[in-house]
């Protein structure tokens, strides 16, 4: 109830006892002001709790909205999460069939490394006998390489490509080098001219003594004197002494197929 109610209220009570008769006038008046004072404090008080709750209304409103916005971020970051657990759960079914796969072809290569390695030295044992200790090397150590358990199959098979690389390389280039070969029963130390697969030569260190490796007869062959300057050239040209020049040498004629 407003204040100016209970002003009013207070008024009519007023007027009511002055107009009642008998001598209790002015006591009848205190205690209708009395009753209107109380009714006063009243209404202020019931004033103040309807204010309270309607505060206390709102905050809760407010506090509802907040709620109701941070559970609708949950949601969507829900629905985030999710999905990456989705995509997650997909790339672990993925994996686990890459691993598998893995295992079959692991058990696929090794053979066919082993394959790989049988033909490359039996290339080196037929090929011209250029580098022969080194090559057997390199053939040896494959081997050993695919014995080896703490050796990953791809660093295997990395390693026989090298050496499958390297055996090609040794067509297109021109090396000389220095070694030792079994002349007239001796052992002679000679420099070895290399040019491609086409042609491998030997000079002693006195220039004495040259030759070639004749393929079709597989032994050496001595040369005509008229190849000594030649050979020496080559030699140098493959140690970068002199320009690269035109040179001639003997080669071996190819196999006529049976």
């Amino acid at each position: 109830m407003s204040r100016n109610k209970c002003v009013v209220s207070s008024v009519a009570v007023i007027l009511w006892l002055v107009c009642s008769p008998g001598g209790a006038l002015a006591q009848n008046v205190e205690g209708a002001l009395n009753a209107a004072e109380s009714m006063d404090d009243a209404a202020r008080k019931s004033q103040a709790n309807i204010d309270k709750a309607v505060d206390e209304t709102q905050s809760l409103e407010r506090q509802y909205s907040a709620v109701m916005k941070e559970i609708d971020g949950l949601e969507v970051y829900n629905a985030l999460l999710q999905k990456q657990i989705d995509n997650q759960n997909q790339e672990m079914v993925d994996l686990n069939y890459s691993i598998d796969q893995v295992s079959v072809i692991e058990r696929q290569v090794t053979p066919l490394m082993l394959k790989m390695i049988d033909a490359l030295d039996q290339f080196v044992e037929l090929d011209m006998p250029f580098l022969l200790e080194e090559r057997r090397k390199r053939v040896a150590f494959l081997r050993t390489l695919l014995e080896r358990s703490d050796i990953t199959v791809a660093e295997k098979f990395r390693r026989l490509l090298e050496a499958y690389e390297i055996e090609n390389d040794y067509g297109r280039t021109i090396e000389s080098y220095k070694g030792s070969l079994d002349l007239d029963g001796a052992s002679r130390e000679v420099d070895f001219l290399r040019i491609g697969r086409t042609v491998l030569l030997y000079q002693t260190i006195d220039s004495e003594i040259f030759g070639m490796w004749d393929k079709n007869q597989a032994a050496w062959v001595s040369l005509p004197t008229e190849y000594r300057n030649q050979i020496r050239n080559g030699i140098r040209m493959a140690d970068k002494q002199i320009a690269p020049n035109l040179l001639t040498l003997p080669i071996s004629a190819p196999e006529v197929a049976q």
